[in-house]
């Protein structure tokens, strides 16, 4: 595996401490507060954290402001959805639906950039997929589960946008449009829902959840323009493993038995296969993997 891709992964999974613990802090918020309300704190609180930084290094501008516009309009839109069925949903529950936005991020990766799917990355997606099902069971799906899964393909666009960004564009400034651009946007929201629970309470919570949520982000944007998004966003499942156990840790929720079967189908393809295959050629895997689906070998030509 090429170093920057293992510095892409290593850059995703530590990211994703910070994003269960952003999802922890939205649990802890009152029931009174409505999502709304708590999406325009955090957003404008992240402009005030970040501006200082901004300030140091010198007020870096961008020349993808269209890029930013979408982004913080689509990422808005998609956490409010997020909030809102963490709100409502247990934190084991939500983590395993909004873990569907890796398996997005590698389809839409194939799709619109033209990125390759090796056959590694087919494989633990295929079973990914499988897991996601048995976590879902359809059959208990309630509005909630479909806003997060929502919540979750905003998600995976917005990764994927950050592969038009330049890799020269400084993070700050990547971060601080991401907020700022969406406030209309999140303004329109309130009007719609109602500003409720507003305390000083609200803004420390919201303080912590940026730390957390600018964390992640940053590791993101360093972790994305370093590799492919088909090569990186299998890494992105090890925040599952993060949220049940915080989810455990915190608010004593756990997952069965089937949902521990579908976790294992999403994280273990990613950790063993590359193990399993290593060293072996791109010929010598599809013919292994011809043995066992004897009608997709391929034929000399």
């Amino acid at each position: 595996m090429k170093p920057t891709v293992m510095l892409a992964l290593g850059l995703l999974i530590g990211g994703n401490v910070f994003s269960a613990l952003y999802d922890v802090s939205i649990k802890w918020l009152p029931d009174e507060v409505s999502a709304a309300t708590f999406l325009l704190v955090r957003q404008v609180t992240s402009v005030m954290m970040l501006l200082p930084l901004w300030f140091v290094l010198g007020k870096p501008k961008s020349s993808h402001v269209k890029v930013h516009l979408v982004r913080a309009n689509v990422g808005a839109f998609g956490a409010l959805l997020l909030i809102m069925g963490l709100m409502s949903l247990p934190l084991a529950t939500v983590s395993s639906l909004f873990y569907t936005a890796p398996l997005m991020i590698v389809l839409m990766g194939a799709l619109f950039l033209k990125e390759r799917l090796g056959p590694l990355s087919s494989i633990s997606s295929v079973l990914g997929f499988i897991g996601i099902l048995i976590i879902l069971r359809p059959s208990e799906m309630n509005l909630f589960g479909i806003l997060v899964l929502v919540a979750a393909l905003t998600f995976a666009i917005n990764q994927l946008l950050l592969k038009k960004l330049s890799v020269n564009e400084s993070p700050v400034v990547t971060l601080i449009l991401y907020n700022l651009l969406s406030i209309p946007l999140v303004l329109i929201l309130v009007s719609y829902q109602g500003i409720s629970g507003l305390s000083w309470t609200l803004v420390g919570l919201a303080v912590t959840s940026n730390l957390f949520l600018l964390l992640y982000q940053w590791l993101c944007v360093l972790a994305y323009r370093r590799a492919k998004a088909s090569e990186v966003a299998i890494a992105e499942y090890t925040g599952l493993v993060f949220c049940v156990f915080f989810g455990w840790l915190w608010f004593g929720e756990w997952l069965d038995g089937l949902s521990w079967l579908g976790a294992g189908f999403i994280v273990l393809p990613s950790l063993l296969l590359p193990w399993i295959f290593s060293g072996v050629s791109k010929r010598q895997l599809t013919a292994r993997i011809g043995q066992f689906y004897p009608s997709q070998r391929m034929t000399k030509r």
